[in-house]
C-alpha cells in the first residue's frame, strides 16, 4: 500500500476498459479507497466492478452535462465526498483534417474536452467547498506533437491539457492540485485501432519515417498499469507540491519534448 495515498473516495471516468480500468483497479487495491467507476459502457463497467469489492459502477454519458451533475451528486450521496478525480474517458476518431466529417470532429470534442469540463466542474465545485482534493487528467503526448490522421484527437487533448492547467491555477488557493499524465502508445483497444495492414506493436516501437513518427527509445509499448502508476503518484501526497504539471509517460517517444 502507498501510505502517501490517503483513504478517500475517487471518481475515475472511462473506467470500463484500458487505462481507466487500470487506474480504477489500482486505486481500489489501496486500503481505505473507494472508487466510483464511471463509464457509458454499462455491461463492461458492471463486469469490471463485480471483480473488485471497492469499485462501484455508475453509468453516465459524459457528453450530457446534466447527467454528469446528477451522477456526481449520486456518488457523493451514496459513497461519500470525493477526494480524488481521474479524467480518463476519451475517444479516438482517425482521419486527415481536411477530409474529416463534422460528426467525427464534434464527437471527439464532446467526450475528450466537453465531458472533461463537465466532470471536472462538478467535482471541483465540491472539492473547493471542502478545500481539499487532487485531480489528474489523462491526456496524450499527441497534445504537443503533431500526428498524421489525429488532428481532432490531438486538438481535443491539447484543449484538455490547457484546461487542466487553468483549473489547477484557480484551485491552488484552496489546496487542490491538478496535474496531467500524458501517455504515448499504450496497449489498449484504442491503440490497437492503428494495428492493421501488418502494423503492430513492433512497428510502433520502431517508428515510421513516412508518417514523421519517432519510435520508442525504451523499446516497448506501455501497459495500462504503467500509466496508472504515474496517476497514483500525482494523486498522492508524494506529489504534494506538484500542480499544473504534465508527466509524459511515453518511453521517450517525444524525446522529452
Amino acid at each position: 500500500m502507498n501510505a502517501l495515498l490517503k483513504p478517500g473516495v475517487a471518481l475515475v471516468s472511462g473506467a470500463a476498459q484500458g487505462i481507466g480500468l487500470a487506474v480504477a483497479r489500482a486505486l481500489a487495491a489501496h486500503q481505505g479507497i473507494t472508487v466510483a467507476a464511471v463509464d457509458v459502457q454499462q455491461t463492461a463497467l458492471h463486469a469490471a466492478c463485480e471483480q473488485q469489492a471497492r469499485m462501484h459502477a455508475f453509468t453516465a454519458d459524459l457528453r450530457d452535462s446534466a447527467q454528469v451533475d446528477r451522477t456526481v451528486a449520486q456518488i457523493e450521496r451514496e459513497i461519500g465526498p470525493l477526494d480524488y478525480l481521474v479524467n480518463v474517458a476519451g475517444v479516438l476518431r482517425l482521419g486527415d483534417a481536411v477530409d474529416m466529417q463534422d460528426e467525427d470532429w464534434l464527437q471527439t470534442f464532446a467526450v475528450n474536452t466537453h465531458g472533461l469540463f463537465y466532470v471536472s466542474r462538478a467535482v471541483a465545485q465540491r472539492m473547493r467547498e471542502r478545500r481539499r482534493g487532487s485531480i489528474v487528467t489523462v491526456g496524450s503526448n499527441a497534445a504537443g506533437t503533431a500526428r498524421i490522421g489525429m488532428a481532432a484527437y490531438a486538438a481535443s487533448k491539447a484543449a484538455a491539457a490547457q484546461f487542466t492547467r487553468c483549473l489547477g491555477l484557480e484551485l491552488a488557493a484552496y489546496g487542490i492540485r491538478c496535474n496531467l499524465v500524458s501517455p504515448g502508445s499504450t496497449d489498449t483497444d484504442m491503440q490497437r485501432q492503428f494495428w492493421r495492414d501488418g502494423v503492430g506493436a513492433e512497428q510502433v516501437i520502431a517508428g515510421a519515417a513516412a508518417q514523421f513518427r519517432l519510435g520508442i527509445p525504451l523499446h516497448r509499448i506501455a501497459q495500462p498499469d504503467d500509466i496508472a502508476a504515474a496517476v497514483l503518484f500525482l494523486l498522492s501526497d508524494a506529489a504534494s507540491h506538484i500542480t499544473m504539471q504534465d508527466l509524459v509517460v511515453d518511453g521517450g517517444a517525444t524525446l522529452g519534448r
